[in-house]
């Protein structure tokens, strides 16, 4: 019925998260989301910022 929309799309520093203390559903979600901003930022950029998205929204894994 009622939900959060994502308004703006930005990768989330992942290097200072403590994956022991992220639960699966926590992880799933940050994996989910890292997706969803690489589907629709990739086709607007190239080169090293396309590099760099990449980078930065790579799945986690424990």
């Amino acid at each position: 019925m009622l939900a959060f929309e994502t308004l703006t799309l930005c990768p989330i520093d992942t290097r200072c998260i403590a994956l022991a203390l992220l639960s699966e559903d926590e992880l799933a979600w940050l994996n989910a989301y890292h997706a969803e901003v690489r589907r629709r930022l990739a086709p607007l950029v190239d080169g090293e910022a396309l590099a760099w998205l990449n980078t930065r929204t790579e799945a986690l894994q424990r």
